[in-house]
């Protein structure tokens, strides 16, 4: 008997083990077409919304874009001086087209760094990214406000959809369908889009008292009183504000997972999510870092595998283009695609196509290209979403004591109204009904 409980205990300490179920859960191509659609859907809205164009750029002869806002604003201490400047060129790019040349830089240049163990050069890159969101944020709000929405409302679908897969994967060993996984999702839309801005919508209610607090300090005479007097409340609002910050950037990861286990709505996926990330700190520190460290050895294997599939399809076809490109300076397969590296699996600079011919080649070349670096993303956010459900049925079974294979489902709920028994009729119209008339 006491072995057993031994064994038991023994089994639960090694739970975190599911954990690399991740991999397999991530790599279907359920969850992997969810994630392409999105990340489509995504980059199509960013392309149609940049038509405002409202970034300041140079561009040089060839109409390349040679400098920028974002350019201006990390590297210039007169920001807005220097961004004023730039404006008056009036020479103008889209929001999202800047963003997503910045981030992927800032990626590639991480990967790089990740291989040559270059810590602060990771840092680095990280610190440039958020730094590019910092002036989107500050000079393209509107614009941001209306992206952020569009992001959440599509991550919210999609990503509800693939919790939901792994949590019948990892609960029951099921494998519901892509239409399935998305009624669930639909149906839970509200919950899945309104988890995320709860802890916002809290942190500027509580904000609110600070603010009101600094606006009486304005006051001539007795402001200064007011502050000092205020006191007490403004460092108690400081204080639940970074309670919920940490909570809400701790346990941001569990909400959706909350959502698709549990049925939850927003504000019990937040609940859980802030109690699970509080009552075991340091369990979800381990499960995080066990799933971060596994998810990068996956990525790489993913990467690489993306890469052999580009670089084995283009030795091929160089083995039968002999010929030259119209210049006749180059190989015309070399004009068209440019060899992949492990690091830069397309390298457009490198591109020569000079005939119309050789120039719509080259971009159907990178389009589909663009595909197979779209899968790679895909499964990234995949994994990130399979990952974290796991996560969470863990820190569920060791708070809340219930076990992994306990999930919601709804497949026999039904609306059904509550047995009412008729009304007891009153005892003088029994009477008088049962009595014969004259």
């Amino acid at each position: 008997m006491a072995g057993g409980n031994q064994v038991s205990i023994v089994f639960e300490d090694i739970l975190f083990l599911k954990i690399f179920r991740a991999f397999r859960m991530a790599i279907q191509p359920t969850k992997l077409i969810i994630t392409s659609a999105a990340l489509s859907l995504i980059c199509l809205s960013g392309w149609i919304m940049d038509f405002s164009k409202t970034v300041a750029v140079v561009r040089d002869s060839n109409n390349k874009i040679i400098l920028t806002e974002l350019q201006v604003y990390t590297t210039h201490k007169d920001t807005r001086a220097g961004i004023e400047r730039l404006r008056e060129s009036g020479q103008r790019s889209g929001v999202f087209r800047i963003l997503w040349g910045s981030a992927a830089s800032n990626f590639k240049n991480a990967v790089n760094f990740v291989y040559m163990h270059n810590v602060l050069g990771v840092v680095s890159c990280i610190s440039s990214f958020f730094k590019s969101l910092e002036w989107a944020l500050k000079y393209h709000y509107i614009y941001c406000a209306v992206f952020f929405i569009i992001v959440l409302a599509v991550m919210s679908a999609a990503g509800g959809a693939i919790c939901r897969i792994a949590a019948l994967q990892n609960a029951q060993g099921e494998k519901p369908g892509m239409t399935e996984a998305i009624r669930f999702s639909t149906k839970r839309f509200k919950s899945l889009f309104a988890a995320p801005l709860v802890p916002v919508f809290i942190i500027l209610v509580i904000g609110m008292l600070i603010f009101i607090t600094g606006l009486l300090g304005n006051i001539p005479l007795v402001g200064e009183i007011i502050i000092g007097l205020g006191m007490p409340v403004v460092l108690f609002a400081g204080t639940i504000i970074a309670v919920v910050l940490i909570g809400a950037f701790a346990g941001f990861n569990l909400m959706f997972p909350a959502v698709a286990y549990d049925g939850s709505d927003s504000f019990d996926s937040i609940s859980r999510s802030f109690s699970y990330v509080y009552a075991r700190p340091w369990r979800m520190l381990l499960y995080t870092s066990v799933a971060a460290i596994y998810g990068s050895i996956c990525y790489t294997f993913v990467r690489v595998v993306a890469f052999l599939a580009l670089s084995v399809a283009r030795a091929f076809l160089q083995i039968v283009i002999w010929t030259d490109n119209s210049s006749g300076q180059v190989n015309k397969l070399d004009a068209i695609w440019p060899r992949p590296t492990p690091i830069n699996f397309y390298d457009s600079a490198a591109v020569s196509a000079s005939t119309t011919p050789e120039k719509i080649s080259a971009a159907l070349i990178y389009f589909f290209v663009l595909v197979i670096i779209g899968l790679v993303v895909s499964f990234i956010i995949s994994f990130y979403f399979s990952a974290n459900t796991i996560i969470y049925s863990l820190l569920r079974n060791k708070v809340d004591n219930t076990a992994i294979d306990d999930v919601y489902t709804y497949h026999n709920e039904k609306d059904t109204e509550a047995d009412i028994p008729e009304p007891i009729k009153d005892n003088k119209q029994s009477k008088s009904d049962s009595e014969p008339e004259d």
